[in-house]
């Protein structure tokens, strides 16, 4: 039988004053009990709520493995709903610290696992704190340090100011960490927009850097520069830019992914397990049906479209986009937009059964970038995103709607971890890697730091 509580303990598990409490039981948000002039809640209602709402803060809280580790050791930074993490556990990687400074993937951070290191801004410890918070001795070897620094200011979606974005920095501040504490192996997963992003001449000055490394203001001189900071520590690195749908993911989302070893040896590309043509004997790619097509018996949690688009939708099937309506209705549907250039295929898009997803955005409903059911008349729901980025079904992903969608959206899939997995694992026990030769890693040209000649 649940707890019963009051007001005043729900006010302090919520974050919330006691009015507020108070407000939500009124409003039957929370489910209580009134006696009289006084609320009785039960801690199974406070649970419910604090997971579908942004309330509730999670504090900094060190690691409790007691020395027992179950593989090898890992410290993940800016960790989100720990997308790549579960992938890398399950290749027997132990994640013993994770670090993330929004509240509501803290919150499925602790829901997962409340045994985790998880420290916040990294700017705000010390490499010393960070080990001890790790729980780990100060000489204790370290097997992997991996992380996706902020990846919106390198975003081809966004304004793009790099390195003199806030979070840009944080990147500079993750690379120092990395030097720091020398783990002997390294990954950093970004956006493909990093390949192409430019670095300030301003960055290399405050540093204490000249121009002398030959890193020139363009295009590409961001990666450039911090592949200079990695090997200027004596780290190999090797990077390429690799679709998820090649790992066995049922999506086409592309990550940079930089492998960074403290022995000197370059890395090999992560072994693919799928391709789009069979190609060297490899399955072909999982499509949308294979990853949601046999959902049954679940509470499906979503967004709406608003009933002016969901006109046009009924008039659509699977894999069809708004250049499939009637010319005269293309050009109401679309608005201004009918005359502007680009592709635009996402508008009006349901996604097609028999293709791999196209890379799941934070939001289903937003109108360039529509992620409709291929039958329903509704967005892909939370519970489909899960599936789709191959998050495990016992994965407790907290927060509002919109914050779930936020975080799923936003992982590394689960595949592509369990590729990157493999891949430190062999470089750990000095194990050979099948490699493929020419095999297309990416859909684009020209993303490897064999073809960029670093």
């Amino acid at each position: 039988m649940s707890t019963l509580i009051d007001v005043e303990q729900a006010s302090r598990r919520l974050n919330l004053s006691e009015q507020q409490v108070r407000n939500l039981c009124r409003s039957g948000k929370i489910n209580a009990v009134q006696l009289g002039t006084t609320w009785v809640l039960t801690e199974e209602a406070i649970d419910k709520y604090y997971e579908n709402s942004s309330c509730g803060i999670i504090k900094d809280q060190a690691a409790q493995h007691n020395g027992i580790f179950t593989g090898f050791k890992t410290l993940s930074f800016f960790s989100g709903a720990m997308g790549l993490d579960t992938g890398l556990e399950k290749e027997g990687f132990d994640i013993i610290l994770a670090c993330e400074i929004d509240n509501a993937c803290r919150k499925t951070i602790i829901k997962n696992k409340p045994n985790i290191g998880l420290i916040g801004n990294i700017d705000n410890y010390t490499p010393e704190q960070i080990i001890k918070m790790a729980d780990l001795k100060s000489d204790e070897e370290i097997d992997l340090i991996v992380g996706g620094p902020p990846c919106q200011a390198f975003s081809t979606a966004g304004r793009r100011q790099g390195f003199n974005d806030h979070r840009g920095n944080v990147f500079l501040s993750f690379i120092d960490l990395i030097t720091t504490l020398r783990p002997k192996i390294a990954v950093i997963e970004n956006v493909r927009g990093l390949l192409s992003a430019s670095i300030e001449q301003q960055i290399v000055i405050n540093r204490g850097e000249s121009s002398k490394n030959g890193i020139k203001v363009g295009s590409g001189s961001a990666l450039m520069y911090i592949v200079h900071l990695l090997e200027k520590e004596g780290y190999a690195v090797s990077f390429n830019l690799y679709n998820s749908a090649n790992y066995g993911t049922p999506q086409k989302r592309e990550r940079l992914v930089i492998v960074c070893s403290r022995d000197g040896i370059k890395a090999p590309y992560i072994k693919p397990t799928h391709s789009e043509t069979g190609m060297y004997g490899l399955p072909k790619w999982k499509t949308l049906k294979d990853a949601i097509g046999n959902i049954q018996d679940i509470e499906h949690h979503f967004l709406r479209f608003p009933e002016k688009r969901l006109q046009y939708y009924r008039m659509l099937t699977s894999g069809q986009n708004w250049r499939s309506l009637p010319i005269e209705i293309q050009k109401i549907a679309m608005g201004q937009s009918f005359y502007s250039g680009g592709g635009k295929t996402g508008f009006f898009r349901r996604l097609n059964w028999d293709q791999p997803s196209p890379t799941l955005v934070t939001n289903p409903t937003m109108p360039a970038t529509d992620l409709a059911h291929p039958v329903e008349n509704r967005p892909l729901s939370v519970e489909e995103y899960k599936r789709i980025q191959e998050f495990p079904d016992d994965w407790c992903i907290v927060g509002t709607l919109i914050e779930q969608y936020r975080q799923i959206g936003n992982a590394v899939p689960h595949s592509l971890g369990r590729g990157i997995g493999r891949l430190v694992k062999s470089l750990l026990l000095h194990e050979k890697v099948l490699e493929y030769p020419n095999f297309p890693y990416s859909r684009y040209k020209n993303t490897s730091d064999k073809e960029l000649y670093i």
